[in-house]
């Protein structure tokens, strides 16, 4: 079975939460006959198709980019070719140029619509979007959401529901590099065993401005892993609240991100707005065993992350909270080390790339089915 993946932006030029789904989605369907393609744009797409691991990527041309949404002329055609050869178009939401090339090309086949986030931050263009936006996931088949708690919470999914289904998203722990014994040392030398994580892209809705309000007036190391586009900004405010116990490390390499997985005591995540969907980072850290703080937000990030069991959840927005949620952590290291192991255990119920891999291919061959 063919399986046609379509979204504004995939590996190798770009990388985040949304193209690590894809990328767990191709490959973990090869096990279950599913041959996964996805097609992307790209400012310079040469060549047109290129190989990531073992599925093909075919590249069309970005023409313009306009509030977070990329436009294509010739990404029409090129999707209405593909879409030919595919047996299942599997969407990836929100992108609402998307929308408009699925109508364009007047597709007849299964369709299924990954849906990653609602649109959170532009609300005057979801004003202007909303038509479309319900028409498109109107006519497709299915629509996934990725944890219970965002299909309860979200206010465009409850039009949905009847045929909306929940697909936790899965991650394959042997794809991830094994550091090197000099790797991990060189770490250790640098920040012990005992520091807090971040990992994740500088987003407005990552919330560490109040990661750091947390961090004053402590001495717990805070280790911050990652770029975009607050980082100076944050690093301004690190200045000047006179933090010497946060260190921001900038974009690393996976085998030191690895590393660092593995030495830290816990995870910080205190993403604050529901643009935070789900938190691939925050179950990496849950996939190598460790504690976990994070916000409540109605989302994925409270289905990984279970208040008492596999870490500590607090209100979004409150670095007081926050703070103690660390000081809890940081005072009680047995109590840390059971929750980690706990938080190991819940993705390997719950979040594997096989469990999701298999999920998803009896959808897609329910699909089939019922469209023969």
């Amino acid at each position: 079975m063919r399986v046609l993946h379509f979204f504004k932006t995939y590996l190798p030029e770009s990388v985040g939460g949304i193209e690590q789904v894809i990328y767990q989605l191709c490959q973990s369907g090869i096990a279950h006959g599913i041959q996964g393609e996805v097609l992307t744009l790209s400012a310079n797409p040469q060549p047109r198709e290129v190989m990531v691991a073992d599925h093909k990527v075919h590249q069309a041309k970005l023409d313009i980019q306009l509030a977070s949404t990329g436009f294509s002329y010739s990404v029409i055609k090129r999707f209405r070719e593909l879409a030919a050869e595919a047996d299942v178009i599997n969407y990836h939401f929100p992108w609402p140029f998307m929308d408009v090339v699925h109508f364009t090309a007047r597709i007849n086949k299964p369709t299924v619509v990954t849906y990653h986030s609602d649109i959170v931050r532009q609300k005057h263009l979801l004003h202007l979007y909303s038509p479309l936006m319900h028409r498109f996931l109107s006519q497709v088949d299915r629509i996934v959401a990725a944890s219970p708690n965002y299909l309860a919470t979200s206010e465009v999914l409850k039009h949905y529901r009847n045929k909306t289904v929940v697909v936790p998203y899965g991650l394959d722990k042997s794809s991830y590099p094994v550091p090197t014994n000099d790797c991990v040392e060189s770490w250790r030398q640098r920040f012990g065993e005992r520091f807090f994580l971040f990992v994740g892209v500088m987003r407005y809705y990552k919330g560490l401005h109040i990661l750091l309000e947390a961090a004053q007036g402590t001495d717990y190391p805070v280790v911050i892993v990652g770029a975009g586009p607050l980082e100076q900004e944050l690093r301004d405010q690190a200045v000047t609240l006179g933090l010497t116990n946060v260190h921001f490390l900038g974009r690393l390499g996976e085998e030191d991100k690895v590393a660092l997985l593995q030495l830290c005591s816990a995870i910080v995540f205190p993403s604050h707005l529901r643009s935070e969907a789900f938190g691939i980072s925050l179950l990496e850290g849950a996939m190598y065993g460790k504690p976990m703080i994070s916000s409540e937000i109605g989302t994925g990030t409270s289905y990984i992350n279970i208040h008492g069991e596999t870490g500590l959840v607090v209100p979004p927005s409150n670095a007081a909270a926050f703070r103690e949620a660390m000081r809890t952590l940081w005072n009680n290291p047995e109590q840390a080390q059971e929750m980690g192991r706990k938080a190991g255990q819940r993705y390997e119920q719950l979040f594997t790339s096989e469990q999701m891999g298999r999920q998803m291919a009896q959808l897609y061959r329910e699909l089939l089915e019922h469209k023969k």
